[in-house]
């Protein structure tokens, strides 16, 4: 059990049986009245933001998470399948657990946070950036650079992304898995 005087940014809590993360908190103490702290939690399970704010000395339930690195191997029926890369044990978890999940390709290693006690999966997380290879886009119109304009293209993780005009097929791209957005070229 922790109280209020423990928040910092990046704890983890049990609220009316839901995981939170905290991501921004403030220990106010006005002239008169007693003292709060406001907070900003962000939901483990469906990444809605909710402001909070507990009274100052009120206990909090602290969970303990742990991150661990975790190779994608294959996807079945149960789920997508990955492999502890320290004990080598193997693990299915559903699609919805995987934050950019169309940008998983085979061999991946992701982050995947659990709870310590009960070692259940909260969920797994992708790099902010990956470099995909373009299998399929329209060539681009030589003269149509000067604008901002974008294209769709297709990446070998059969994922489709808006890119520019001047991204031709075979090029090696580098995208934010967080809402799926071109990022740059990478040269080989």
């Amino acid at each position: 059990m922790a109280t209020t005087a423990d928040i910092k940014n990046g704890m983890c809590i049990d609220l009316d049986g839901h995981y939170y993360f905290i991501t921004e908190f403030l220990h106010v103490k006005p002239g008169k009245g007693a003292a709060f702290v406001r907070t900003k939690m962000k939901s483990v399970t469906t990444g809605r933001t909710l402001e909070k704010t507990f009274n100052a000395g009120v206990k909090i339930d602290e969970v303990r998470i742990e991150r661990r690195p975790y190779q994608y191997l294959y996807q079945d029926d149960m789920g997508y399948n990955f492999m502890n890369q320290e004990t080598f044990e193997q693990i299915s978890i559903q699609k919805d657990l995987i934050t950019g999940v169309e940008f998983l390709k085979e061999g991946e290693v992701i982050d995947v946070v659990t709870h310590a006690e009960s070692k259940t999966v909260l969920y797994g997380e992708l790099p902010i950036k990956v470099t995909l290879q373009i299998t399929y886009t329209e060539p681009g119109l030589k003269g149509d650079t000067a604008t901002n304009a974008t294209k769709p293209a297709t990446v070998e993780t059969g994922a489709t992304v808006r890119v520019p005009l001047f991204i031709n097929e075979g090029e090696m791209i580098e995208i934010d898995t967080r809402d799926g957005s071109y990022v740059g070229r990478v040269k080989a």
